[in-house]
């Protein structure tokens, strides 16, 4: 089969919840796969009829056929296959590994995605986007998390899909791999400087942590006391998200381990401010005569 054969797009759209199935000579799907089930009803087939359901499998034009389970591919397949330029793949893993293996494999190519500016990085296990203006100290906050032990996914343009309907994953783009640009110091290797644990391919998006410049703005109450939890749309999910404000001689990478770690606890069913609150409400309650 030609390898640069091109695949129709608008015809994995139309058929994207029937792509990768087992051999169905009604309808077969983009990727067919043939193991020791089909292989039997083939085999127990009459010479007619085995003949028209290969004839119509192949007649569909499939993308791909896979034999699973180590079995021999059949001769009169392999005939039809070479006839009509036919990708045939023989693999020794089960069937239902191989279904399982494609269908999220596939799922996460048509993933809807979107590209979002800022560093994507670990922070004690959970997925963090550092998010502000150009130039607001991304990248330098991305290194004191990285020598803290926090890891890397990517910089400057990570790139986010969906999933789940209730999970955006962030990847790093193949060209970005590995390295992060800092003001000052150039384009550094991550891998190179603090080892492959310091650098991850994907993780789940859980946190957004917005940087944003202090002004004279006068601060609301409820931002002071954290009650208030926002949330950034991120491809229809929503995102819990923190905003930071930017001063002298404040340790921001401290403060993105106390915003990962309350976000945790809120996780979890905790609030400080309602707690704070609760407590300010007893103690201006009259004591019982």
């Amino acid at each position: 089969a030609d390898p640069d054969r091109p695949l129709d797009d608008a015809r994995l759209q139309h058929e994207s919840h029937g792509s990768i199935g087992y051999l169905n000579p009604v309808r077969p799907s983009l990727i067919t796969i043939v193991g020791h089930t089909e292989t039997n009803y083939l085999e127990a087939l009459g010479p007619n009829s085995r003949s028209d359901t290969l004839d119509r499998l192949v007649q569909q034009r499939p993308w791909l056929v896979i034999i699973a389970d180590g079995l021999p591919v059949p001769g009169d397949l392999r005939e039809r296959a070479r006839e009509h330029d036919l990708p045939l793949m023989v693999s020794p893993l089960p069937a239902g590994r191989i279904l399982e293996h494609l269908q999220y494999a596939l799922s996460a190519a048509l993933a809807e995605k979107k590209t979002l500016h800022g560093v994507f990085m670990e922070v004690m296990g959970l997925g963090v986007l550092l998010t502000g203006p150009s130039g607001v100290g991304k990248s330098e906050l991305a290194l004191e998390l990285l020598g803290r032990g926090h890891r890397l996914v990517a910089d400057d343009a990570p790139e986010f899909r969906r999933t789940s309907p209730d999970a955006v994953h962030g990847y790093c783009p193949p060209l970005l791999a590995d390295f992060i640009e800092v003001r000052g110091l150039g384009i550094l290797n991550v891998r190179a400087m603090y080892g492959n644990h310091a650098v991850l391919e994907h993780k789940r998006l859980h946190l957004i942590i917005d940087l944003q410049p202090a002004d004279t703005r006068p601060e609301d109450p409820a931002d002071r006391l954290g009650r208030a939890q926002r949330e950034r749309n991120v491809l229809g999910v929503a995102i819990p998200e923190v905003r930071l404000a930017l001063a002298p001689g404040r340790d921001l990478s401290v403060l993105i381990e106390a915003a990962v770690r309350n976000h945790v606890l809120r996780l979890s069913g905790y609030n400080a401010a309602e707690d704070f609150m609760q407590r300010q409400r007893q103690a201006m309650e009259p004591p019982a005569s």
